[in-house]
């Protein structure tokens, strides 16, 4: 959770980020996801396109988390390549923009993977990070 600006969640803050997921489905048609470990049927995490307001402007801010022990599989991959077909597919949002700080070099490889390729350096919440940015037709 080094690199996340909300920090780890209590349960009153899990019920906040659910409730809130509902709302992004309700009101957008898209939001983020539970991750299921296809083998275990553990809960792995989560993954999805949300509004998020960088400088100023709403984005559709890809993003995921992902519990360690499902690091490192692959996992965070094939959920965003996902995310990003099933958005772009729908026509739900032209762009998304992913959000990293340089320093975290796993989210920079799956970003890159997943087809995200130019950045620029912007402040968000108080953090240098690296704002980059897909269409739908890349």
């Amino acid at each position: 959770m080094k690199y996340s600006i909300r920090g780890i969640c209590n349960e009153e803050a899990t019920r906040d980020f659910i409730d809130w997921c509902l709302d992004c489905y309700s009101s957008l048609g898209y939001g983020p996801w539970a991750l299921v470990d296809k083998r275990s049927g553990e809960l792995a995490g989560f993954c999805g396109i949300s509004p998020e307001v960088v400088n100023g402007v709403e984005e559709a801010s890809l993003g995921y988390r992902l519990a360690s022990k499902f690091w490192n599989k692959g996992l965070a991959t094939e959920a965003v390549s996902a995310i990003l077909e099933y958005v772009f597919d729908k026509g739900l949002i032209p762009s998304a923009v992913t959000i990293i700080e340089p320093e975290h070099t796993a989210s920079l490889r799956v970003s890159e993977k997943a087809g995200f390729k130019e950045f620029r350096v912007v402040e968000f919440h108080d953090r240098l990070v690296r704002l980059y940015r897909i269409t739908r037709y890349e």
